[in-house]
């Protein structure tokens, strides 16, 4: 069967599906969703998944080539999974970790502890990455608070990065057109230059150099600001928005010096990097880096149910055992023993069927098929790290010249999205940078999964190109 083939649903005839979508459109209010484009056309539904394919109402296949939204590690329809949220729910359903604990919450914190770097022991839940990085933030400020240091309140974070929709969060975040209808938002969010190195504007081949000045780019903000006012930098290991930027060598190394010179703490969100997308279970062990705090969520559960966590350093615990001291934060949800159960769950399937390493003895041929795309005159650049792509797109092959507003939303909203996912991939076209196709298949995926994605991103682009 190919990708855009029929299979009839069991569930719903046409009827029902063409209910269901007038419901959503009328009900629904779907998220980052521009809720006119289904004025006139029917909202796509997606009913079931099965390994890496999903299928919608009415019975057509589509490989999941963004893992739900770069969650989805262990692919879809895992029983097991399943099976752990009933058996959790039928034994305890729901309590707080407010001044109580139950087991699922403290199996899972003391399994993610085994597996971070350092000295990174203590687990706070949370029920998504925004939630994680709030708490990152408030964290920061109430500790530097506790350790005489109280103007410590600033962070530093990059260009076009994504953080979260939350006030904090938000702030944190570096893309203005996020931001603008919620100002003002929390003050005190500064940013610094990424790490794309395709738009470097000097250094030639020189990635090294390139991540020197880059990671120095961070140091100057820091003393811009004051170094006695900032408390946090707040990195992806892979940055996502803009498409996928890796670190160049020794950047996270030159970061930690900068951070630890400046009494700065060091965030890694790796809210999408974590549990193996990059490979390792947390995305700062494929850079080399010891951060304070590290902030996650998604793979955890592989979206099976909602679970975020920060996890953090002893050190930064330390303030917090003594007396009548304590952390005035916390989420009704967080550390719900469903999703703990669910987590364990698929950490265990992790660990049996080895996707950790899965990943990285197939990165590279994910990364080979992927670039046998430079051959089109559209596609830029191809750049990520492990099961994490972005392929950016541009005008001019030559000059790099990238599309006008109106040429990329021409492109990427008129055509692409609606044609790649006809042609049976879901993935994203995006724009909050400069153009590019973002991919983040299940780790369940191999050379069957590339190949099909990049016949269908083949045929796709070269028609798009055409339309410009």
């Amino acid at each position: 069967m190919t990708a855009s083939s029929f299979e009839p649903s069991t569930d719903y005839d046409s009827q029902q599906a063409e209910r269901l979508s007038a419901s959503a459109r009328d009900h629904l209010w779907m998220h980052f969703t521009r809720l006119s484009s289904y004025q006139d056309s029917p909202v796509p539904i997606i009913e079931r998944g099965e390994g890496a394919y999903v299928y919608d109402i009415q019975g057509r296949r589509y490989l999941d080539g963004l893992a739900g939204l770069f969650t989805v590690q262990a692919g879809h329809g895992r029983r097991e999974l399943a099976e752990a949220a009933a058996k959790q729910a039928s034994e305890l359903a729901y309590f707080p970790i407010w001044s109580y604990a139950h087991p699922k919450a403290i199996e899972l914190a003391e399994r993610l502890a085994s597996h971070t770097p350092g000295d990174l022991n203590r687990v706070f839940f949370t029920t998504g990455g925004g939630e994680a990085i709030e708490t990152a933030w408030k964290l920061a400020k109430q500790y530097f608070k506790l350790t005489g240091k109280p103007e410590k309140h600033k962070v530093i974070s990059r260009y076009v990065a994504y953080h979260g929709t939350p006030q904090g969060a938000l702030s944190i975040t570096g893309i203005p057109a996020a931001k603008t209808m919620f100002e003002p938002l929390v003050p005190g969010a500064h940013k610094a230059a990424n790490t794309n190195f395709y738009r470097a504007p000097v250094y030639g081949d020189d990635l090294k150099m390139f991540g020197r000045w880059a990671a120095d780019q961070i140091e100057a903000a820091i003393l811009m600001e004051g170094p006695e006012s900032v408390a946090a930098v707040f990195l992806e290991p892979v940055q996502n928005s803009g498409g996928c930027f890796p670190p160049p060598p020794g950047y996270f190394q030159r970061v930690r010096e900068i951070c630890d010179r400046h009494d700065v703490l060091l965030v890694s969100d790796e809210v999408i990097c974590a549990f193996g997308r990059l490979g390792p279970m947390f995305g700062c062990d494929k850079f080399d880096y010891v951060p304070d705090m590290i902030t996650c969520a998604k793979g955890m559960t592989s979206g099976y149910s909602p679970l975020g966590a920060c996890i953090i350093s002893d050190r930064l615990v330390e303030p917090f055992l003594e007396g009548t001291t304590y952390f005035p934060h916390g989420y009704t949800f967080g550390g719900h023993p469903v999703s703990s159960a669910v987590a364990l769950a698929n950490l265990d399937i992790f660990e049996r069927e080895g996707l950790n390493q899965r990943v990285l003895d197939n990165e590279n041929a994910f990364r080979s098929t992927l670039e046998k795309l430079t051959d089109l005159p559209i596609v830029g650049d191809v750049r990520g790290d492990g099961y994490f792509y972005g392929i950016e797109l541009v005008k001019d092959k030559a000059t790099k010249e990238t599309f006008n507003d109106d040429e990329a939303e021409r492109l990427l909203r008129g055509f692409l999205s609606k044609a790649l996912f006809e042609a049976g991939l879901y993935c994203r076209a995006d724009d909050r940078g400069d153009p590019v196709i973002q991919l983040s298949p299940p780790l369940i995926c191999g050379q069957a999964e590339f190949d099909e994605i990049e016949q269908i991103l083949r045929a796709v682009l070269t028609e798009g190109a055409n339309k410009i």
